[in-house]
C-alpha cells in the first residue's frame, strides 16, 4: 500500500463516524477522493457521491457504506451513571471495560464501560451477564447534574475508543472496519483509474453511502436519485474459519483467501458471471457464497430500487464482526479494489444486463 493510501486509511478508520452522524467521516473521504473525479453530490441525510463523466445516460454505481455502529445515551441515573441504547448492532457482551467517546456540542467526553470486579462475583451458576438492561459508562461524575455540565444529554451518541493497528504484517484490526474499509476501497479504485488514466465511456458514481447499520437507509434515498443501470456494492462478511462459526450454516470463507462473491435473488446473476469472468482472466482469488432471501447489505437497496437495477456483491472476510478489533487481510482489501477496477474496465457503455429480452 502507497504511503498515501495508508495516511488516508488510517486517518479515515480513525475517525468516527456513527450512524447517522456520518458528517466528519465522509469529508474526510470527499477530500481524499475529489483529484480523482470530476464532479461530486451530497443527498440531505450526508451520503457521499463521487462521479466520473457525469453528463454519461449509462450509470455505473460502486458503493460502499460509511458508518459504524455506536451508542446513544439513554439514561442518566441520579448518581452520574449512564445507561445506552443500541445505535445499530452493537455488541453488549463486549461493552464492559471499554473506553469510550461521547460525542457532545462541546467536544468528545470519555468515559468507560465498568464492570463490577470478578471478586463479587462468586456464584458462576447464578452470575450475572452483560446485556443492555445492565452495562453503563462511567464518565467521573458523581450527580446527574455534574454529567450534564459536561454537555452529555440523553442523544448524545458514543463510540468505542480505539485504532487501527497492523496485526502481524499481513493483517488490519480495529473498529469500523464494517465498512469504512469499503469507503476505503471504492476510493482506491477511483485513484486507481485516475493515475493509470483510464478513460470510462460510461457514467461512474462512487458512493458513500449512510446508515446501512439501521436498515440500508442511505442506498435506498441515493440509489432512487441516480437511478443506476449497474451497482456493484462491497461490504465486510464473516470469515468463518476463525473459532465458533458452524460452516454448515454460514459457509466457508476465510480471511486471505480473496473477495467473497454471493449467489442470492438480490445479485444479477449475468453480472456475477462477468466478475467471475474477470477474477479468472486476471487470476484474482475468490470464493464464493450464497445468500438466502437478502444479502443483508445495500446490494438489496440497490437491486430493488426504480425499476430494478443489475447488483452483485463483492464481500471482504472479515473477523470479529462488530467489535473493536474487526480484523481483515491485506491481500484481500487488494484484491477487491483490483476486482472492482477490473471489472469496471469490462463493463461497456449500454450493457444490457436482463436475462430476458
Amino acid at each position: 500500500m502507497k504511503k498515501e493510501s495508508r495516511k488516508f486509511l488510517d486517518k479515515y478508520l480513525n475517525n468516527a463516524s456513527p450512524t447517522g452522524f456520518e458528517k466528519s467521516g465522509q469529508e474526510i473521504w470527499l477530500e481524499y477522493i475529489k483529484p480523482y473525479i470530476d464532479d461530486y453530490f451530497t443527498d440531505t441525510y450526508g451520503t457521499a457521491v463521487g462521479v466520473i463523466n457525469p453528463k454519461a445516460n449509462y450509470k455505473v454505481v460502486i458503493e460502499a457504506h460509511a458508518d459504524e455502529i455506536s451508542w446513544f445515551v439513554n439514561y442518566i441515573t441520579e448518581e452520574g451513571y449512564i445507561y445506552v441504547r443500541r445505535n445499530g448492532g452493537s455488541d453488549h457482551q463486549i461493552a464492559p471495560s471499554k473506553r469510550v467517546n461521547i460525542h457532545t456540542k462541546k467536544g468528545i467526553i470519555k468515559g468507560v464501560f465498568g464492570w463490577p470486579a470478578i471478586h463479587v462475583r462468586r456464584d458462576k451458576s447464578s452470575e450475572e451477564q452483560p446485556s443492555l438492561k445492565n452495562i453503563f459508562v462511567d464518565v467521573g461524575c458523581t450527580s446527574k447534574e455534574e454529567v450534564e455540565k459536561l454537555g452529555v444529554h440523553v442523544g448524545c451518541v458514543m463510540t468505542f475508543d480505539d485504532e487501527l493497528i497492523d496485526l502481524n504484517k499481513n493483517y488490519l484490526s480495529g473498529r469500523a472496519l464494517d465498512n469504512r474499509i469499503g469507503g476505503f476501497m471504492i476510493a482506491e479504485v477511483a485513484k486507481m483509474l485516475h493515475e493509470n488514466k483510464k478513460k470510462l465511456d460510461f457514467g461512474l458514481y462512487i458512493v458513500n453511502a449512510v446508515q446501512e447499520e439501521v436498515g440500508l437507509r442511505g442506498a435506498q434515498m441515493i440509489a432512487e436519485r441516480i437511478n443506476p443501470n449497474i451497482a456493484i456494492v462491497t461490504d465486510v462478511c464473516h470469515d468463518t474459519c476463525s473459532p465458533m462459526y458452524n460452516k454448515i450454516e454460514s459457509g466457508h470463507q476465510k480471511a486471505g483467501d480473496g473477495p467473497v462473491l454471493t449467489y442470492g435473488p438480490a445479485v444479477h446473476n449475468n453480472v456475477l458471471d462477468m466478475i467471475i469472468e474477470v477474477a479468472e482472466k486476471n487470476k484474482i482469488p475468490f470464493q464464493r457464497a450464497a445468500a438466502s432471501r437478502a444479502t443483508g447489505t445495500d446490494t438489496d437497496a440497490f437491486a430493488y430500487s426504480n425499476q430494478g437495477v443489475a447488483s452483485a456483491l463483492i464481500s471482504l472476510p472479515l473477523k470479529y464482526m462488530h467489535t473493536t478489533v474487526e480484523t481483515v487481510h491485506k491481500e484481500d482489501v487488494q484484491n477487491v479494489i483490483k476486482l472492482i477496477y477490473s471489472f469496471l474496465l469490462k463493463v461497456k457503455n449500454g450493457h444490457d444486463f436482463r436475462y430476458l429480452k
